[in-house]
């Protein structure tokens, strides 16, 4: 008994190892496919969506239709009897889903997709979907058997379990909401699924690669078996097999996906990857450990998103609060974990830390392994060794984290940020530094600011000037205004206090990080105890001019949440697990804009590495700007991760105000704006009086609440308290939504030029 257990245990370890190698040489591979006649479809494809017609997809070709039967519109009415709503099986915005029955050489069942006369679904979408499932066969995922031309009409194959959200969230005829799935079909339905996903994004033997694009519950549909299967491909976008690798971009105009399931790097980049489709995942992984939907309007704030929630939940080590509970006693506490770990590392913040679907697919047959091995496990006196087998093979299979990089060489303790100056000796810039950005010489700034004159000033601070010049685009050499890019060039002041630590801190970080709603650092300059610092430039300025003054035009309430959503997406890319970075200057001075009001996260002098793994803070010496620092940092000069939440909620309460964090011209409490505030962030009927009154009363009432309840939280005395910048992103993206989503105008909203 013993070794045939043995060696069944082996055999599965074995097929799922050699399954990965076998996905992970086709991904290393790819681009020896077919790659003259793949990079050309790519580039049509690219667009497809965008500007595409009836079948000018990447995917047409005068065969693409000859395995789908073409109905005569005659042929669905009769099928569906006239489009009966006896035979509707499914609704959403596209329109409905009827079951009925045609000949297909006997009579089937089969689901009929009709698309409402509102909801428009274009051509595009419609060849789209017909060409990509011309291409692609799986058992995983649904099949099209046929089409009408007439009014865009879908004949699939009939799922009789219907779909993955229906079975977890639609309530029983008796009332409850309890779904009668077990654990162990769940654990089938993801695999199967994730077997479908893994198939589209890394499939042996197909020259295109599939990014789905609206992975959700409701589009996993269930077969008599209950086998997942992916269905919906409308917005699914194309790429050549010869663009390897799980991150492969696809550049879209438009945003198009389900919120709840939108991963917020390609909400915030436009820029589409599978590891976007892996994200949405990871919703679905969580929407089946937890037996509640993605968004749930009905609960708590800070449980209305089901990725923010579960993973704070998960993070902290409290998984056991959001598992369904109807499975508890069904399952081991130790698969549990395992499962919401792999939902967690679906969800990471950065795209290229989330594990690809091979390896997804991998982990869950593991995690069904230990479920069926659990069963038997009391009388098993060998389950320890059993399980000790399955921990090294699935730790074969874990995202490894990038290393952590110590660009400021303190550690612990009070850091000198602040103390050293430009006279004193220069620290050596990192090799990854001098690889990255270029070295300009003095000589070379000075020809692109015609020697720092006077009327190319554009800033000035503690540090010294910043002034703008022109480079060329590509070369970066010097150009005559007009010409090339502008740039801006930051001149450190020799007698600046900020010194010399805070120049390396700063221009070592920007050599080694890059984010969309970060300021771009293009080079630096170190010569004879000169210091600079060359960035992108930046045309609206900052953040602090169109708050505070008179004379700049007043920023619109959803220009503002649109501003506040790019610095908190800065901000949770530098507390991301891989990066761990404290900024400890967060203020609406240091938050630049460009010509479209784009926000983005400037001035990394201050920049801290965080807290060690295990440890809660770390201890430093006092830096920061008064009005913004935590209370406890300034208390204890304990430095957390939630300290840069604190200054946020200071500045987002600078954006709905209007008003300056410190103003010594303002009397007694007014003086010190939170404190003046809090009482009004507290009690929504009194949030409109702190309103900034440029608005003209130009908002939603009730997402202005909703800011004073997100802003009262950052704002909270303890860091544990407060929520973290992930959530603070996904609070954000919530309140902004509404203007995004179609809906009618409302009196009291206007609308974003």
């Amino acid at each position: 008994m013993y070794c045939s257990t043995t060696l069944i245990l082996l055999l599965i370890v074995l097929d799922i190892f050699v399954y990965y190698l076998q996905k992970l040489h086709e991904e290393r591979n790819g681009e020896q496919k077919n790659p003259s006649s793949s990079s050309s479809l790519d580039k049509r494809s690219i667009h497809k969506e965008e500007h595409g017609g009836r079948r000018n997809s990447s995917l047409s070709s005068s065969s693409s239709y000859k395995h789908f039967r073409v109905f005569s519109l005659a042929e669905i009415k009769l099928a569906t009897h006239d489009f009966d709503d006896a035979f509707v099986i499914g609704k959403g915005g596209f329109g409905k889903v009827y079951r009925g029955r045609v000949d297909m050489g006997g009579g089937i069942d089969v689901a009929i997709k009709r698309p409402s006369f509102n909801s428009n679904p274009g051509a595009t979408e419609f060849w789209a979907e017909i060409e990509m499932l011309s291409k692609f066969r799986h058992s995983h995922i649904v099949s099209l058997l046929g089409y009408c031309e007439n009014e865009r009409i879908l004949v699939y194959e009939y799922m009789p379990n219907g779909s993955l959200k229906d079975r977890l969230h639609k309530k029983r005829a008796n009332g409850s909401n309890s779904s009668t799935l077990t654990w162990v079909q769940r654990l089938n339905i993801c695999i199967g699924a994730a077997r479908g996903l893994d198939y589209l994004h890394t499939g042996i033997g197909v020259q295109y690669r599939v990014i789905h694009r609206d992975v959700k519950s409701s589009n996993i549909l269930l077969d008599e078996d209950l086998a997942g299967k992916i269905a919906d491909f409308g917005l699914s976008r194309v790429t050549p097999a010869s663009l390897s690798g799980s991150t492969t971009n696809v550049y879209t105009d438009q945003i198009i996906s389900t919120f709840g399931y939108m991963d917020a790097e390609y909400f915030s980049t436009h820029r589409l990857t599978r590891k976007s489709d892996v994200y949405a995942f990871g919703v679905v992984l969580l929407e089946v450990l937890c037996g509640r939907p993605a968004l749930d309007f009905k609960l708590d704030e800070q449980q209305h998103s089901l990725a923010g929630w579960a993973k704070h939940c998960i993070k902290r080590g409290n998984i056991s609060r959001i598992i369904d509970p109807c499975l508890k006693g069904q399952v081991s506490g130790n698969c549990l974990k395992k499962f919401g770990q792999i939902a967690y590392e679906c969800l990471r913040t950065c795209s290229k830390d989330r594990p690809t679907m091979t390896m997804v697919l991998a982990r869950l047959e593991f995690v069904l392994t230990w479920t069926m091995q659990s069963v038997h496990r009391a009388a098993d006196r060998k389950y320890i060794w059993k399980s000790m087998f399955l921990e090294k093979a699935w730790s074969m299979f874990l995202t490894k984290a990038p290393r952590r990089v110590i660009y400021d060489g303190t550690k612990g303790g009070c850091d000198t940020g602040g103390v050293a100056t430009t006279s004193q000796q220069v620290v050596s810039l990192s090799r990854e530094t001098t690889l990255l950005l270029k070295e300009f010489t003095y000589s070379e700034l000075q020809t692109a600011t015609m020697k720092f004159q006077h009327d190319r000033l554009i800033g000035e601070g503690a540090f010294g000037k910043v002034f703008k010049g022109w480079l060329d685009r590509v070369t970066y050499t010097p150009q005559k205004a007009g010409n090339g890019i502008p740039v801006a060039i930051k001149k450190l002041n020799p007698k600046s206090s900020q010194g010399i630590q805070e120049w390396l801190a700063e221009v070592n970080f920007s050599g080694r990080f890059s984010h969309p709603n970060i300021v771009k650092v293009l080079g630096y300059c170190q010569e004879n105890k000169k210091l600079l610092i060359v960035y992108e430039f930046m045309q609206k300025g900052s953040l602090d001019n169109y708050l505070f003054k008179k004379d700049v035009g007043a920023l619109t309430w959803y220009t503002r949440i649109k501003i506040a959503i790019g610095v908190a997406q800065a901000l949770a890319f530098l507390h991301a697990t891989q990066n761990n970075f404290i900024c400890r200057d967060v203020k609406s001075s240091n938050i630049l804009l460009d010509e479209d009001f784009n926000a983005k996260l400037s001035d990394f002098g201050l920049v801290r590495l965080g807290p060690a793994i295990g440890e809660s803070h770390v201890k430093t010496c006092v830096i920061g700007t008064h009005g913004y620092v935590a209370p406890e940092y300034i208390a204890t000069g304990h430095l957390y991760v939630k300290s840069d939440v604190y200054g946020f909620g200071v500045v987002m309460l600078e954006i709905i105000t209007g008003l300056r964090a410190i103003d010594t011209t303002r009397h007694g409490i007014k003086h010190n704006l939170v404190d003046w505030a809090r009482p009004f962030l507290s009690n929504k009927n009194r949030t409109y009086r702190i309103m900034d009154p440029r608005l003209q009363h130009m908002y939603p009432l009730k997402d202005a609440q909703k800011m004073a309840e997100l802003i009262l939280r950052c704002l909270e005395l303890e860091p544990e308290n407060r929520p973290s910048m992930e959530e603070i992103v996904l609070c954000l993206q919530g309140i902004y939504a509404i203007k995004i989503a179609p809906r009618k105008p409302k009196a009291d909203t206007i609308k974003d030029p």
